[in-house]
């Protein structure tokens, strides 16, 4: 089911109040499925509500508004099973999606290792559904676009970026008794300030609207896109560095896999051979908390088994790794509640990283810097050598130049390779750990760093 309305209409909050809650669409398809004899069914229903402004050249564009719900069944026959989704809720669709995920998994192979559903279990509560962001309306995003749209043009620059809100609610359930269920809000703004060819971005995504300010955001795009003008062409080479939590999260992000057991069992991981080793500095701690302040997401995995706070990496050192059901019956060892939905390939891994911070601001690692180069944030990142975890890509959206401790211009954009290995071993400084959001990886709680020895490869040519 999905509607599309236009701004300013209340269709999506009327269509809310009118759908069946989570758990009769839940009931329905189990006893759909009892009703032709599937006695092991798994059901998950996603149900958002998400509206967005968007703007460009220091004016709004677009407003747009959806509501989507989809039902996903899983079935498990014979140690064979498959999953079907569906966006309609009513039992004729609901039972054609049963029929297609019988159908598809009788034409799969038996697998042996498949384990019978899990039952029951005891989940710890989170509240994170803000009734503020909820109510946001299109006027509420306007007023914000405007303010910042005025500063651009009284900056003589353009605005372009984005303001979303949105509530989510999913619940999962099986025939073997397991229900939970979760909903919560977010909201983002995003906005890049442009003035002649240069330019600058900043971006917050909180479940809390209140928690973001749009016009602090605006004016800290609009003084760095001011300051990226005339830009220094630098000879590539190692440079001490400055990364803004958004460039922090969008590297470390793809380490994200490398702590899952299927990997290390695959010999897909950067840390096989590494675990229990000094492989970052001992400045470096890391954990998966769904349940941290800052976190955003459900307190169970793919298949509805409770998420456990997990210590990673404790002072450079990797300790642990994250397990669903079928891992940890190979290692065994418990589950930790970081399975994705079966079948999938992939296996499990850490969606809630939080870094260990420090007490230094970007202001203190900029006047304790001799010469380096603080960095807004990166992209177009990919991975060259997994093991090493070797990463290139590119500077964007304001690169400085910074000399005995002040910030003294701008430079032309380099691109990187560099192993995130390596890198966390080189961290001088870090900042406090904030919820981060960029464009590479999923948010993530991460501190800004100050890094030695930062390998940029060349110069690029815009």
């Amino acid at each position: 089911m999905t509607m599309r309305q236009r701004p300013g209409t209340t269709a999506s909050v009327k269509a809310a109040a009118a759908l069946r809650s989570p758990r009769s669409i839940i009931d329905t398809v189990l006893r759909l499925a009892r009703s032709v004899g599937v006695a092991e069914t798994e059901v998950h229903v996603d149900e958002t509500i998400s509206a967005l402004t968007r703007f460009a050249n220091n004016a709004i564009h677009q407003n747009v508004a959806e509501h989507t719900v989809n039902v996903s069944v899983r079935t498990q026959v014979d140690q064979r099973t498959a999953r079907a989704t569906t966006n309609r809720i009513d039992e004729d669709s609901l039972r054609a999606a049963i029929e297609a995920s019988l159908s598809l998994a009788h034409s799969q192979p038996k697998n042996p290792h498949l384990l019978p559903l899990p039952g029951k279990q005891r989940y710890r509560g989170v509240n994170r559904f803000i009734s503020k962001t909820a109510a946001l309306t299109p006027e509420d995003r306007a007023r914000a676009v405007r303010r910042a749209c005025d500063l651009a043009v009284k900056k003589g620059q353009t605005a372009a970026g984005i303001f979303s809100g949105a509530q989510t609610q999913n619940a999962t359930g099986n025939s073997r008794g397991l229900f939970t269920a979760y909903r919560d809000t977010h909201a983002v703004f995003s906005i890049t300030m442009q003035e002649g060819s240069a330019a600058s971005w900043a971006k917050e995504n909180a479940a809390d609207v209140s928690d973001i300010d749009p016009q602090r955001l605006a004016e800290r795009a609009s003084e760095k896109a001011h300051r990226a003008t005339d830009a220094r062409e630098l000879p590539p080479g190692r440079y001490t560095v400055i990364l803004e939590p958004a460039a922090v999260l969008d590297l470390v992000g793809f380490l994200f896999y490398d702590f899952a057991a299927t990997a290390l069992q695959d010999k897909r991981s950067c840390l096989n051979e590494r675990m229990g080793k000094q492989v970052f500095g001992k400045n470096i701690s890391i954990v998966d908390d769904v349940y941290h302040a800052l976190q955003l997401g459900a307190p169970y995995d793919g298949e509805g088994m409770p998420r456990q706070r997990l210590l990673l990496v404790d002072r450079g050192v990797p300790k642990n790794l994250v397990y669903s059901r079928a891992s940890a019956k190979i290692a065994k060892k418990k589950p930790t509640g970081h399975g994705f939905m079966l079948p999938n390939e992939y296996g499990e891994a850490p969606m809630n990283l939080v870094f260990s911070g420090g007490k230094a601001s970007l202001e203190e690692m900029i006047a304790s810097t001799e010469r380096g180069l603080l960095v807004t944030r990166l992209w177009y990142i990919r991975e060259v050598d997994p093991y090493e975890k070797n990463m290139t890509g590119m500077t964007r959206d304001g690169l400085f130049l910074v000399e005995k401790g002040k910030v003294t211009s701008a430079a032309r954009n380099f691109r990187f390779n560099q192993s995130i290995l390596e890198m966390l071993c080189n961290v001088e400084m870090l900042g406090p750990a904030v919820r981060a959001t960029g464009e590479e990886a999923f948010e993530m709680v991460v501190p800004a760093m100050k890094i030695r020895d930062f390998h940029f490869s060349e110069v690029t040519k815009f």
